[in-house]
């Protein structure tokens, strides 16, 4: 850049010096707009520096997701919506998570680059460096506060039960009424882990690898009932018109949850308390009826809906 900046002016000092018949102005107007640019040029280069980064290009907000979670993130053909294209890949991202995601890239100056990657995937790609942030819809629990940083909430889930409408569980108005239901929910979630144990007697199944394949379960037979939160739930009843969503109302009949299992946060390597801060900035912004305003619009354009 040195190089290229001396030539440069060299290049300008020459063309001043053949051309002093015509005048001093032109070869000073040409210096000065040379000048200019290279400061603009270096302005951006210092801004790019300054910006908060957790993958080594300042530039851009890399962001991992399932890309297979709707109505938080799912994969479509084109970049109907705003989507945003998947690294390495022909296919688009969108869901509530892209939406949040385009929203705190804009905020701080970046574009928005996915990462598709397996819900186990997730925290090591963080940890690793391969990306900025996930935003996917992972609670806030413990055990991953553990690996990672994580932002202020972006969303506040319920947890719902999901049932045929004609199963013996529709009518169910507390999780002691699920007793000796056979269940499931996705792999490495707090449905899975800490919900359904606590139902009597339950005949729980492996978990799924991902939430679409938890619904398929359910709509197959193969279990009764499958746990999960509200957004996720609200979506499938548009794609499965033969499922009925519980809500226990969140007392004593509900499944025991703590903040950190319903406070949906995003997460970013441990130490990187710029990005941290520049998202909560944005994320202080906005209200709850915000983030619920976001996620119907999300739900409304899922691919399901359709």
């Amino acid at each position: 850049m040195k190089l290229k900046k001396t030539l440069a002016l060299g290049l300008v000092a020459a063309m001043a010096a053949s051309f002093t018949a015509c005048g001093s102005s032109a070869s000073s107007t040409a210096a000065a707009s040379t000048a200019d640019t290279a400061a603009s040029g270096e302005a951006s280069a210092e801004a790019a520096a300054d910006a908060p980064d957790g993958d080594g290009d300042p530039t851009t907000l890399t962001v991992a997701m399932e890309c297979a979670y709707a109505p938080y993130n799912w994969t479509q053909s084109d970049d109907s919506n705003g989507a945003v294209a998947i690294r390495g890949s022909s296919d688009y991202a969108y869901g509530y998570d892209v939406m949040m995601a385009k929203k705190i890239a804009d905020a701080l100056g970046q574009k928005v680059q996915i990462v598709k990657l397996d819900w186990d995937s997730l925290i090591p790609a963080v940890m690793s460096g391969d990306v900025d942030c996930v935003i996917a819809g992972q609670s806030i629990t413990a055990e991953r506060a553990a690996q990672v940083d994580f932002s202020d909430p972006y969303y506040y889930a319920s947890i719902i039960t999901l049932t045929k409408k004609d199963s013996q569980y529709a009518s169910a108005a507390s999780v002691a009424d699920l007793a000796g239901a056979t269940a499931t929910s996705q792999l490495g979630t707090i449905w899975y882990d800490n919900c359904l144990p606590q139902i009597a007697d339950a005949n729980i199944l492996p978990a799924q690898e991902t939430a679409p394949s938890m619904l398929v379960a359910l709509n197959s037979g193969a279990c009764d009932i499958v746990v999960t939160d509200r957004p996720t739930g609200q979506a499938a009843l548009v794609a499965y018109p033969d499922f009925t969503l519980l809500d226990f109302g969140g007392g004593d009949k509900d499944f025991q949850v703590s903040d950190e299992d319903i406070n949906i946060g995003i997460s970013m390597k441990k130490g990187n308390t710029a990005l941290k801060d520049a998202i909560n900035e944005v994320l202080a912004t906005m209200t709850a009826d915000d983030y619920n305003t976001l996620m119907d619009e999300a739900i409304s354009v899922q691919p399901l809906s359709e």
